[in-house]
């Protein structure tokens, strides 16, 4: 295979649909490239560390404030002008991935990428030396890492560039990559080489800096509001606050068998018994259950707990920090996701179970009269149940059947039955269910708010009621904690809480439709 061949290829060939044989092919060239280099005493790889002074974006900035700050004096003047930005030269030293090359005989342009963006570097033999200019022409591959140093200026098309005086090869690549990364179909292997997907896919990197973005300004909004982040175990006894069925695993030098955590939340409340009254945690949580489009088995959480509030107090909080972060991240409070515009800046609107369930099912579960009544008009709708179920488990399974699906538009659901919420105060005027909501957006639950169960003897009643269920054969149900009994019992105040799913924050503001978009390292089958 011919050298030109070789660089034709690593330019314009979807590397993930190469044989073994040809990628084989082009790591044998490169890596005889190597050798002569490393021959030559140029070995990039002993290379420790590169002065960078800007980045793409900050050359592209800092030239287009001289060349403004000259146009000022110079006027009309071209020739000033250009006396002018000789004068204010803006001497940078960058560094980056070169993604294309382009040869005119003595002379020739490369695009250099990096975290800002790219920018393009104007390379001539006279200026860099034949040296450098034949190690860019004869050893020089897309995907190298280079150093240039020069000067920045405008090409006569128009674009800015960076002259180079100086080049140094960082890094050197061995492997081909693909350059129209959007005709690669497989999404398994975008996934699993997350490295390339970065490199060749620029709206990719955008997804997880603003993923960061996100998280950053969450935190200021919280701080600003009085909260402190807290860390809590995720290696526990008893793994309870959610209904998921743990990864358990072994503690060697305690010889105990202990869980992965499913949720943040019994930990938190300690602390509010302690007394610390506004905190939050974000972190990792993992569930032993299946992989979809918006379910990851580990994933992150945010949980956030305050005193002496309910779960109108945890509404205006989200409401409030989900416009914050939006118009902090995003610029705007309305935000594309598929084929919607959410509208994040007005009241998001507010309905019971009930409420939605009457409204998309026709069916009023207040005229429901018990467990049997609720069975039989699940059998009427063709709702699947178990045994077990009571009206309240009935009601959830209708929500979820009739109505998810039309929640687009930012709604809080709330009173839930007491039944699917064993952690969650009764509602004083109906004890059938409890003071939690839930917020829908594009059809998906976004968050889950409670007024915080904070009486012991309650709580361990509905403790025991889940070992039941455990007993039964629910894999999901929580068992008795009685440490956090044991904390109940000390005193908690009146408290609202919440548990936020990061990722599906950032699916919506990022316009991503799978949470593996926003996961750098979902989890995947092994390849064996």
């Amino acid at each position: 295979m011919s050298e030109v061949k070789e660089n034709t290829a690593a330019a314009g060939e979807e590397a993930a649909e190469l044989s073994a044989e040809e990628i084989n092919s082009y790591k044998k060239i490169r890596m005889e490239k190597l050798a002569e280099l490393q021959a030559e005493g140029r070995d990039p790889f002993v290379i420790t560390k590169y002065d960078v002074t800007a980045s793409c974006a900050e050359a592209r900035a800092a030239y287009e404030k001289a060349e403004a700050e000259c146009k000022a004096q110079a006027g009309d003047d071209e020739e000033a002008l250009a006396a002018a930005l000789e004068e204010n030269r803006v001497n940078v030293s960058i560094a980056g991935r070169m993604m294309s090359k382009r040869r005119m005989g003595k002379a020739g342009f490369i695009d250099i990428h990096d975290k800002s963006g790219k920018i393009q570097a104007y390379v001539r033999l006279d200026a860099v030396g034949k040296e450098a200019f034949d190690s860019y022409i004869k050893k020089g591959d897309i995907g190298d890492i280079v150093g240039i140093k020069g000067y920045v200026f405008r090409t006569k098309m128009g674009e800015i560039s960076v002259h180079a005086e100086e080049m140094t090869l960082l890094s050197k690549n061995l492997l081909p990559l693909p350059e129209k990364w959007h005709g690669l179909t497989n999404q398994d292997v975008r996934y699993r080489q997350r490295y390339t997907d970065l490199i060749c896919n620029p709206e990719v990197k955008d997804t997880f800096i603003k993923r960061s973005q996100i998280i950053s300004s969450i935190r200021r909004y919280l701080d600003d509001q009085g909260f402190i982040e807290v860390e809590t175990p995720m290696l526990v006894s008893n793994a309870g606050g959610a209904a998921a069925r743990p990864f358990e695993t072994h503690y060697n030098a305690l010889d105990e068998d202990v869980k992965l955590r499913i949720s943040l939340e019994l930990y938190l409340k300690r602390l509010i018994v302690g007394g610390l009254e506004r905190v939050y945690e974000i972190g990792r949580v993992f569930r032993n259950e299946g992989v979809d489009a918006r379910h990851n088995p580990e994933f992150t959480l945010m949980e956030l707990y305050q005193a002496y509030t309910d779960y109108h107090g945890m509404m205006d909080l989200t409401e409030n920090m989900f416009r914050h972060v939006a118009q902090e991240v995003c610029g705007k409070t309305c935000v594309p996701y598929g084929e919607y515009e959410i509208d994040l800046g007005k009241p998001f609107e507010r309905m019971t179970m009930i409420e939605a369930v009457k409204k998309y099912s026709g069916v009023d579960f207040n005229e429901v009269a018990d467990d049997a009544a609720a069975k039989a008009l699940a059998k009427e709708k063709h709702i699947e149940f178990e045994d077990r179920h009571k009206k309240g488990d009935i009601l959830n399974l209708f929500f979820e059947e009739f109505v998810e699906e039309h929640l687009i538009q930012p709604t809080f659901i709330m009173d839930h039955p007491v039944e699917i919420s064993p952690l969650t105060k009764r509602k004083p005027d109906a004890p059938d269910y409890v003071e939690r909501f839930e917020l829908f957006i594009t059809g998906r639950e976004m968050c889950n708010a409670y007024s915080e169960l904070n009486d012991p003897i309650d709580q361990r009643e509905r403790f025991l009621a889940q070992e039941e269920l455990l007993k039964q054969g629910d894999e999901e149900a929580n068992r008795i904690d009685e440490d956090f009994l044991r904390a109940l019992e000390i005193g908690m105040p009146p408290t609202g809480g919440i548990g936020y799913g990061i990722d599906r924050l950032v699916m919506l503001l990022t316009n991503s439709p799978a949470i593996r978009d926003v996961l750098l390292f979902p989890t995947m089958k092994s390849i064996d």
